[in-house]
């Protein structure tokens, strides 16, 4: 099968049917935590095995108490109806379900609005209703800690959209936190914090009706074509109603390609393929602890937000350094170029950017897999009410499926000794364009060692070294996972810069495999300066809480 043929296939990809799908799951609220996004798995489910793969309906709890790959699942949680009303205008859950900010507790609250935007604002909050704009969800502990009686939230840049933010709360939250919580659009807030600036005292009521259950069902779909190794397609189902791009977009294209991976697969395919549809970052996370065998996977392509107008490709980390981002870089190009005149020309703007975190790609590279994310990025109705069917864009999609498709044809059915080797020289190329690199030849002949047991070609060479630090408790790494309250505000305020959450987490898998000089070399290589004392707090942190040994 030879590429002139893999385009010829990805013809079949309809961009319409992905359309079509998208808008059906987004008539589902699919909170994590709520029956919404039960019913919304049910869907696929029925509509995966009606394709004829081997699928099964995996069940795990959220339940506020079991943690997946050091991330604690919320309460299991039911929003019923919202409604704010503040002096002349009202607004309640029939416009949109995101009135109600995600794990509220049920309340009522009516009184004084009071904005905090300076951290002595909150010795006046007792009794009052609280507004705030940034640091959602440690603001709803600081307003719940100070007495106060409601918390309205908002998000800047959204206008007329109402923002949905989740409070995520813990079953051991629920000591403390006690009073409604809901969202309103900008523009609504700009004009009441204006007048509570201009001296005006500003009156407000908020209603939450919404039930706390003692635990409700994980879904997590799990299909494949053929025997591993597999390629694993994932997408994250949850978000709420619509999430059109957000990720119905994502989880209605897998069903596209499995659809045509299935009629077209046969015995010859160097590759099986599985398809993955989880709640985002738990499921994954879920999945790989207690459902998976991780050796089963040659890569992982993930499909979060497919239907924007900017397409983004976020390539494995260094230190899972793979052809497989190479391959899908490559039939992006093809697939994204508008009838040449001179040379390829981009249809859409896109980018090819290096390993970052935010979605269920990290959990897949944490675990040993290398994985990459196509993803439209910016987005301006992200998290947002006006994340709509009518906003997406579907030639991005058609795009973005057939890229999709076309890379594991081409990794399933092609001789990739060449094209490996033209890959590593391109990724290597362009760090060297930039710094000096020596650690990162190792790293990707590493990569292409492990491509070449997959592959059936030899390629690469594997690193004859030990690394110097064991990550016991894989998974994501975030303030709140840890137990000491001073190691909390410690990783937070390395926190505030995002970068560092990034570096950290590579420094991580790095580290797995590289002494401490080398593996501090390598994050340079890759990604340029950085405070290499910040990252050692962070890890003598990690050490304090038992997440990593030092070997």
């Amino acid at each position: 099968m030879h590429s002139e043929n893999i385009i010829k296939i990805t013809e079949d990809f309809n961009p319409q049917r992905v359309i079509e799908e998208i808008a059906y799951i987004g008539k589902f609220h699919r909170i994590q935590g709520s029956e919404g996004l039960v019913k919304a798995a049910e869907h696929l489910y029925e509509e995966v095995k009606n394709l004829g793969l081997e699928t099964r309906f995996i069940v795990e709890y959220y339940d506020g108490e079991r943690v997946f790959a050091n991330m604690k699942t919320p309460i299991a949680w039911e929003p019923i109806y919202g409604e704010v009303q503040i002096q002349e205008r009202k607004i309640t859950t029939e416009k949109s379900m995101l009135v109600i900010m995600a794990h509220s507790p049920p309340g009522e609250a009516e009184g004084e609005i009071k904005f905090v935007e300076r951290e002595e604002d909150w010795g006046d909050v007792k009794g009052k209703i609280v507004m705030v704009d940034e640091d959602w969800r440690d603001n709803y502990r600081k307003a719940c800690e100070h007495g106060a009686i409601g918390y309205i939230i908002y998000r800047k840049g959204l206008q007329n959209a109402i923002p949905y933010v989740g409070l995520f709360l813990s079953k051991e939250d629920l000591r403390w936190a006690k009073i409604p919580a809901v969202a309103i659009d900008e523009n609504w807030a700009v004009e009441i914090k204006n007048r509570i600036k201009r001296g005006k005292k500003v009156k407000g009521k908020i209603l939450v009706k919404s039930k706390i259950k003692d635990k409700e069902i994980l879904p997590i779909i799990y299909a494949t074509i053929g025997k591993p190794p597999y390629i694993l397609f994932s997408a994250h189902l949850c978000h709420p109603e619509p999430g059109a791009n957000d990720n119905a977009s994502g989880s209605a294209m897998l069903l596209e390609l499995a659809r045509i991976l299935k009629r077209i697969y046969d015995e010859s395919f160097r590759f099986g393929f599985a398809f993955l549809w989880i709640p985002e970052h738990i499921g994954s996370g879920a999945f790989i602890e207690n459902h998976a065998k991780v050796n089963d996977f040659y890569g992982a392509i993930n499909l979060d937000m497919v239907a924007g107008d900017r397409i983004m490709l976020i390539r494995a980390p260094l230190s899972r350094f793979s052809v497989l981002s190479g391959v899908v870089e490559y039939f992006l190009e093809i697939f994204n170029s508008a009838p040449p005149s001179m040379g390829r020309v981009p249809e859409v703007i896109s980018s090819v950017n290096p390993y970052h975190l935010g979605s269920d790609h990290d959990i897949f590279n944490f675990f040993g897999i290398p994985a990459i994310t196509l993803i439209t990025w910016p987005d301006p109705y992200y998290h947002s009410s006006e994340d709509s069917v009518d906003k997406l864009n579907k030639r991005t999609v058609e795009i973005i499926g057939k890229c999709a498709l076309a890379s594991v044809l081409f990794l399933s059915k092609e001789a990739l000794r060449d094209f490996a080797r033209a890959y590593a020289m391109k990724y290597l190329g362009e760090l060297g364009m930039r710094r000096k690199i020596r650690i990162s030849k190792s790293l990707v002949n590493r990569g292409l060692y492990r491509d070449g047991k997959y592959l059936s070609i030899n390629i690469g060479k594997d690193m004859q070294e030990n690394g110097w630090l064991l990550w016991s408790k894989k998974g994501m790494i975030s303030p709140q996972n840890l137990k000491g309250e001073k190691e909390k505000s410690e990783l937070k305020e390395i926190y505030k810069d995002r970068r560092n959450m990034v570096l950290l987490h590579e420094l991580l898998m790095l580290g797995e495999v590289l002494d401490r000089k080398r593996c501090f070399e390598a994050l340079s290589e890759e990604y340029g300066d950085y405070k290499k004392n910040v990252l050692m707090k962070a890890i003598e942190i990690l050490q304090n809480e038992d997440f990593i040994k030092i070997i």
